[in-house]
């Protein structure tokens, strides 16, 4: 049960984001509603099935209770993030903040921290490596969920060449809670989120589809070219090595041929 789970829904989280981009107005809204919330079962899912249960119950305080109270805090006096009020398109709210945001966040979390687990030793730079997989989603993200008026923004500057639409502030917030996060993540869940292996496959796939897909849509299928740009620079810092490894991990697995006898 432990191994077909994360794949069978990573299956069903792949389509319904190749989906999105046909929908529109409140198909669109729902689609992206159900699409957090699978992500969301999926990685808590894996870390409780591949980790026990205090790896879960960690990720879901520290990303879900965490994400929602930075969240409240940002609405209520634009800290960290900047001046930003939420639509009603996105589902009910709590303090001003949808109940589907915090999720969003511990979705793309779990396979950031184990991407970071993957290819750096614990220490400063793994907590690092994971923050910034887990901020650089929000290049993506942002000015995707703004361009559909999911949120807005009451001062957009400075912003980043190409996305007029977001504050700098955003960004620096979302890595400054990001750091936060991971920080915390490793004492409250313990020693078992030390190391990635071949049961984190599934969350290698969903960290890298989410970039590559990302790039994809952003460029081709949103009108978003310029997101879609640093989208794939921000990300590139933990998908790019993580990619790598993969490859070289394959490799080194594949059986080499026995030497030709007749040589």
């Amino acid at each position: 049960m432990g191994g077909r789970l994360p794949p069978a829904g990573l299956g069903v989280l792949v389509l319904a984001q190749i989906c999105y981009p046909l929908t529109t107005g409140p198909a669109r809204a729902g689609l992206t509603v159900a699409t957090v919330v699978l992500g969301y079962l999926l990685s808590v899912g894996h870390a409780l099935l591949s980790r026990g249960p205090r790896a879960a119950a960690a990720l879901v305080a520290v990303a879900t209770g965490g994400g929602f109270a930075i969240e409240a805090l940002g609405v209520a006096t634009g800290f960290p993030f900047g001046s930003y009020d939420y639509s009603g398109e996105l589902g009910p709210k709590l303090a001003g903040v949808p109940l589907i945001i915090p999720l969003a966040w511990t979705w793309m979390a779990w396979p950031a921290w184990l991407t970071a687990a993957r290819l750096c030793p614990p220490g400063v730079g793994r907590v690092a490596l994971a923050a910034v997989g887990l901020a650089a989603w929000d290049l993506f993200l942002d000015p995707q969920m703004v361009a559909e008026g999911y949120w807005v923004w009451r001062d957009v500057t400075p912003a980043l060449p190409g996305l007029p639409g977001v504050p700098v502030s955003n960004y620096l917030g979302w890595l400054l809670f990001a750091v936060l996060l991971m920080a915390v993540l490793r004492p409250l869940a313990g020693p078992v989120i030390d190391h990635a292996d071949s049961r984190d496959d599934p969350m290698f796939a969903l960290y890298l589809w989410t970039y590559l897909s990302s790039i994809l849509a952003h460029a081709v299928f949103l009108g978003l070219p310029a997101s879609a740009v640093w989208g794939a620079a921000g990300m590139a810092v933990a998908a790019g090595p993580l990619a790598l490894a993969l490859v070289r991990e394959r490799r080194e697995r594949r059986p080499r041929r026995p030497a030709d006898a007749t040589a």
